[in-house]
């Protein structure tokens, strides 16, 4: 059997999703299209705007035969680190055969040069990095600029790109066999706020339905049903608390959280305003504020993340198609233990059990912002 991975949010199930399912099978000539998803909370540092098992339910009828979830720890994390999980764990799947991402360009031998040069970093590239960081940069900026001239802007500088890149990386380091796919995205760019006719990033839906307008255009049917009719929750609020609650130097185990960030975290919690308009700044995105106020909450330090990244994990089913049981015997040849059922996590021990516990802990914090979640089956 030949497997083609995405990584993926759906946050939520869009028309570009679906046309990137349909030319994954198409082009990548796989036996099953298996996804591998963030939870209940996604990379920006939000809440998603459906829970995992809503989510992965729409993948599943839109075309993925599976849908795996990717461990909160490496969902929440930064571009990197997000993307070395990811990789870790759809790597260990033996008949995994083509790894396919949504990018800005389709070039795979750019994602690849690309790949090969951050990780054979030059000196000069080292050197300008560090350089422009002291000059107050943002690291996303400042390494677009360190590499200007041995990567083409467009690959360091979109989004999707950037992830591609960062899962070639990956692939590299673990010396993986796996092949990238890279399809060109349709519609409106990552960052675009604005509806387009019928093909709209995730970010200008969820803008939609924060502002109660239409979008019905820009997903399929069986995801319009679902979503909900509002999409505010007290997040913000919980991570405040914890803020708060927790001390300077547990913050400061937060990944990302440096030079006193985490004295600046504590003041800014006190503060009415939120936390993104009180300290996003030129050298601080609003996104990587949201990672740390949220990954503080859930109580995930970077030293959990790295350990994970060399330890033995699992791979945790949320949706699947009843008849493709032959997938599942496929990912239970994997390296990492194969959880369907509730008593299936009893397997686990050591990190990976550490890793689960944040995962359910996630759960319950989800919940509290929608209450209205619950647990579903995983077969469709």
């Amino acid at each position: 059997m030949k497997i083609c991975g995405i990584i993926c949010e759906y946050n939520p199930f869009h028309n570009g999703h679906l046309y990137q399912l349909c030319e994954a099978k198409r082009l990548s000539g796989a036996d099953a299209l298996v996804c591998l998803m963030s939870g209940n909370f996604v990379q920006r540092g939000e809440a998603a705007v459906a829970d995992k098992y809503i989510r992965a339910k729409h993948a599943v009828l839109a075309g993925a035969d599976v849908v795996l979830e990717l461990p909160t720890i490496f969902a929440t994390s930064n571009a990197e680190l997000f993307a070395k999980g990811a990789v870790k764990l759809l790597s260990s799947i033996p008949a995994l055969n083509t790894l396919c991402f949504g990018a800005e360009t389709a070039d795979k031998a750019a994602f690849l040069q690309a790949a090969k040069i951050m990780n054979d970093e030059p000196q000069e590239v080292s050197r300008k990095l560090k350089e422009f960081l002291r000059q107050g940069m943002s690291y996303a900026k400042a390494r677009a600029l360190a590499f200007d001239g041995w990567i083409p802007e467009t690959i360091v500088n979109s989004p999707n790109n950037i992830l591609g890149v960062e899962y070639t990386r990956a692939l590299l380091s673990f010396g993986s066999s796996v092949k990238i796919l890279p399809i060109e995205r349709v519609g409106g760019g990552y960052s675009d706020s604005s509806l387009q006719e019928s093909f709209s990033s995730a970010t200008a839906i969820r803008s939609a339905m924060q502002e109660n307008r239409e979008y019905a255009s820009q997903v399929p049917d069986f995801v319009l049903k679902d979503m909900p009719k509002q999409i505010e929750n007290c997040l913000e609020t919980l991570e405040k608390y914890a803020l708060i609650e927790r001390s300077a130097e547990e913050i400061s185990k937060i990944c990302d959280c440096a030079e006193g960030l985490e004295n600046a975290l504590k003041k800014a919690a006190k503060e009415k305003e939120s936390l993104t308009e009180i300290l996003t700044s030129a050298r601080y995105t609003s996104s990587r504020i949201r990672r740390i106020a949220l990954q503080n909450l859930l109580k995930i330090d970077e030293d959990l993340i790295r350990e994970s990244l060399h330890s033995p994990l699992y791979l945790r089913v949320l949706a699947a198609k009843k008849e493709r049981s032959d997938v599942l015997s496929a990912l239970s040849e994997s390296s990492s233990p194969l959880m369907v059922r509730a008593h299936d996590e009893n397997v686990l021990s050591g990190v990976a059990k550490e890793c689960f516990q944040v995962d359910r802990f996630a759960e319950k914090v989800y919940g509290l912002l929608y209450p209205e979640t619950t647990e579903k089956s995983v077969f469709q």
